[in-house]
């Protein structure tokens, strides 16, 4: 189905919870967010509906998201139930990767292909004080875990954040003896997170991908190492806006994702919806859509997906051509499921 600008809109990410197992800085304060309430949020069954209804008008693409969306109970039936849904063609995860060493395996078998897992430095004490209360070793164990279930490809998704003073060669050079797939991604200052609470972190601490790409480049040469050069041969199967390069020979690849300095919403092909049955147009923008009233209307099943369709529709003719005239969202990015 395509939207008011002729893009093709076949991509449904979901965020499952805003619950995490982690508290980062740049997503919600220490003592965390209050939750929503559970009857606020919609249940598995009820996602899984709304998956039908919109495969039906072109959704091919599910993303599962968060908060954290492995603590969400009943995920791998969850999953199960994407996978054997018609016209779905592919079904990814993002994930902190903490509980995949428990659930990697039943994930594979349930039908997930593809897992990103977000990991933002390879410094211990770094990592530490960027997730509050985690370890550096349980996200380098879920890597570890999601390779070895077998899910092609895995990706690393690493946000780029100037005063972090990140090691981003380090990261790059992830790709190089196995096949994983590191993302850099420009920082986006929304919602809470833009420097008005918490972390801290504004506009200034956006690096561009094109800086990040010369920086690689110049630690790579100082260390002897070749430059990077556009993918060929591992360029992961997916459906995002990343850039992929790789060092010759390499495993894996390095890609760049650009929001700030180089907008692709001529290429957006997503909807999103939030764990308390919203619909949104776009990351950066608060107009939702409320599914979760259609879902709990008492109406038949077959009267439900009509509507599901219609409010499918007029979020469909609501996604705006680019950013740029926007103001922003107040949400958190625990709430979106970004």
């Amino acid at each position: 189905m395509k939207d008011g600008h002729g893009r093709t809109i076949d991509y449904l990410r979901i965020s499952l919870t805003d619950r995490c197992n982690y508290r980062c800085i740049y997503c919600m304060p220490e003592q965390g967010v209050e939750s929503m309430c559970h009857t606020d949020i919609l249940r598995i069954e009820e996602i899984a509906q709304v998956v039908r209804a919109f495969a039906k008008l072109g959704i091919r693409s599910v993303r599962l998201t968060g908060g954290e969306p492995l603590v969400r109970k009943g995920v791998v039936d969850l999953v199960r139930d994407i996978n054997e849904t018609p016209g779905i063609k592919n079904i990814s995860l993002t994930t902190n990767g903490v509980l995949l060493p428990r659930m990697a395996d039943q994930l594979r078998e349930a039908g997930l292909s593809r897992v990103n897992i977000s990991l933002d430095t390879l410094d211990a004490e770094q990592f530490h004080f960027i997730t509050r209360r985690g370890q550096l070793q349980e996200a380098l164990d879920g890597i570890d875990a999601a390779l070895a279930a077998g899910f092609n490809p895995v990706k690393i998704n690493a946000v780029a954040v100037r005063q972090l003073n990140q090691d981003y060669l380090a990261f790059a050079k992830l790709s190089i003896d196995r096949p994983l797939h590191v993302r850099f991604i420009e920082y986006m200052p929304v919602g809470e997170s833009s420097g008005s609470d918490g972390c801290g972190w504004g506009p200034d601490d956006v690096i561009s991908c094109e800086e990040l790409h010369e920086r690689i480049n110049k630690a790579a040469r100082a260390e002897g190492l070749p430059e990077l050069v556009p993918a060929a041969q591992h360029q992961p199967l997916g459906w995002g806006p990343a850039r992929y390069f790789e060092f010759p020979g390499a495993k894996g690849t390095v890609g760049f994702i650009s929001p700030m300095s180089r907008h692709f919403c001529g290429e957006c092909n997503r909807m999103r919806l939030t764990a308390d049955g919203k619909l949104r147009p776009c990351l950066f923008s608060d107009r939702e859509y409320d599914v979760r009233s259609v879902l709990r209307s008492g109406k038949s099943e077959a009267e439900i997906e009509q509507d599901l369709a219609d409010v499918f529709r007029l979020a469909l003719g609501a996604k705006p051509d680019d950013h740029d005239d926007i103001t922003g969202t107040e949400r958190r990015m625990s709430q979106i499921g970004g």
